[in-house]
């Protein structure tokens, strides 16, 4: 193991569903000091993409480089040479705290090559009362607003401060606490490390502490405001404007206190003296969308409010800089390798963006290619879990042209994300590029993104096993899973 770099640690930090926009470093709407902070002296790659519009579709680039379902059909990494695995094998110490995402557990493999693994999900509780609020997490919200006041005078009396979210379901203060732990067992442990996070608060239900809806709000009943966006969403009324608007708030408020959280991570990173010689990495695992194209959350799409993510790399004795060329999230576990001089396996499809960080190298740009599998509707639930269970969606996407093709139907669309950001404009009509008058850079994007989803369609197909079938879900993770809206 031989590095050129001064890293001895790595920390990953992954925030469900946060999109770009969502941070100070990406836009103008984000209230994200810390991250605003670290982007100063990070590199900030501008054209980030997940690798799929939902945790199981993301995580497979995130924690093992390779494309989902590109070794067995299914979600999950059980068959995949992850990024601690490698790292354990050459003495690298591993922790990972994931706060109750039920796809990133054992179950699915997420748990290979940690020496301390908590996905903190099998706390729900036996009870019939916390088994329902577990999958009501809106009615929790009444019930801890109605005891919020005898909460707050606890905290008040115990000189506690106001930033507990009112679902605890979100496990922030646990995995902070576990993060916090294990950065300070390293002093017992002279090897180096690595430590993944994996926040929740961003995805829904949106229930953030009420000093982070104040921040963002400004505004004295903003609690009040999320109760009432949460029943408008939960009992089906129509989501008007200001419902919109109050969700938006309350997603950029759990946003704000994740920020606050990742800071305090940081400060002990510097309390137990590892801020020289530790990398920091920030990404989201995909984006959530609000009504851009009809829905809310991330129902299987493939926009950039669902694929376009942050990604920011610290790396210490570095200089702060951007990157516009495009890059996958595949890229995140031979990059963490690259930081402890370990080779990364050669099925692994990403490259490390070391070279771009340390010096300013462009990366390749390759086009990065996202995946997602509709059932019969854009709604339909279950959500799938393999490739055998709807229709494939691919889309490939550059810093420009975003190509997005059905393979089940052939249905293509094309949009140029310079002029329209938000791909509202599809430049292939009638899903036939031959009859249409496509510019000439939009025609060789069309034929050329066209052939590389072919290309990734046809490994996926030649990579499904028919003859095996996952593993029956325990009915714990599937309470946890219903919690989050996976049915």
């Amino acid at each position: 193991m031989d590095s050129d770099t001064d890293v001895s640690n790595t920390v990953l930090i992954t925030v469900d569903s946060l999109r770009a926009d969502a941070i100070s470093p990406y836009g103008e709407i984000g209230q994200t000091p810390t991250l605003a902070s670290l982007a100063d002296r990070a590199t900030v790659f501008e054209n980030a993409f997940a690798t799929g519009n939902w945790t199981p579709f993301s995580f497979p680039s995130i924690l093992a480089s390779r494309p989902v379902f590109a070794d067995n059909g299914r979600i999950g990494v059980t068959d995949s040479p992850t990024l601690p695995r490698v790292l354990a094998d050459n003495d690298i110490a591993t922790g990972g705290f994931n706060a109750a995402n039920g796809f990133l557990t054992s179950h699915w493999g997420y748990d290979d090559g940690f020496d301390e693994f908590e996905p903190f999900v099998a706390s729900v509780g036996s009870s019939i009362y916390s088994r329902y609020l577990a999958t009501h997490p809106t009615l929790e919200a009444w019930v801890q607003l109605a005891t919020s006041p005898l909460r707050r005078v606890r905290s008040w009396l115990n000189g506690e401060g106001d930033d507990r979210p009112f679902l605890d379901t979100s496990r922030m203060f646990d995995i902070e606490q576990g993060a916090t732990e294990f950065i300070e067992a390293r002093e017992d442990d002279d090897r180096p490390f690595f430590l993944w996070i994996h926040y929740m608060d961003p995805h829904t239900p949106y229930v953030p502490a009420p000093r982070y809806i104040r921040a963002v709000s400004d505004d004295t009943v903003g609690t009040h405001r999320m109760l009432r966006a949460h029943a408008r969403t939960a009992f089906g009324l129509e989501v008007g404007p200001q419902t919109l608007a109050d969700l938006r708030m309350l997603y950029q408020a759990a946003v704000t206190q994740v920020d606050a959280s990742i800071g305090r991570l940081l400060e002990t990173l510097s309390a137990t003296g590892h801020d020289d010689d530790t990398a920091v990495i920030v990404a989201g695992d995909h984006g959530e969308e609000f009504q851009e194209h009809g829905h809310l959350a991330h129902y299987p799409k493939l926009y950039d409010e669902l694929i376009h993510v942050p990604l920011l790399v610290d790396l210490p004795g570095s200089d702060g800089r951007r990157i516009e060329e495009p890059v996958g999230l595949d890229a995140i576990p031979p990059t963490v390798a690259d930081c402890f001089g370990v080779d990364a396996p050669e099925v692994w499809t990403g490259e490390s963006l070391l070279p771009p960080v340390r010096d300013g190298t462009p990366p390749a740009g390759e086009p990065v290619v996202s995946a997602a599998v509709r059932g019969e509707s854009v709604t339909t639930q279950p959500i799938p879990r393999s490739l055998d269970e709807g229709e494939l969606l691919l889309s490939v996407r550059d810093e420009r042209w975003v190509y997005i093709e059905n393979t089940a139907t052939g249905a293509s669309e094309l949009y140029d994300r310079q002029a329209d950001p938000t791909q509202q404009d599809d430049l292939v009509v009638d899903d036939d590029a031959e009859s249409t008058d496509l510019p000439s850079s939009a025609q060789q994007a069309y034929d050329r993104f066209g052939e590389i989803a072919a290309d990734h369609a046809a490994m996926l197909a030649a990579a499904a096993d028919d003859d095996t079938v996952d593993a029956a879900v325990d009915e714990e993770l599937e309470t946890r899973l219903a919690a989050l809206g996976y049915k």
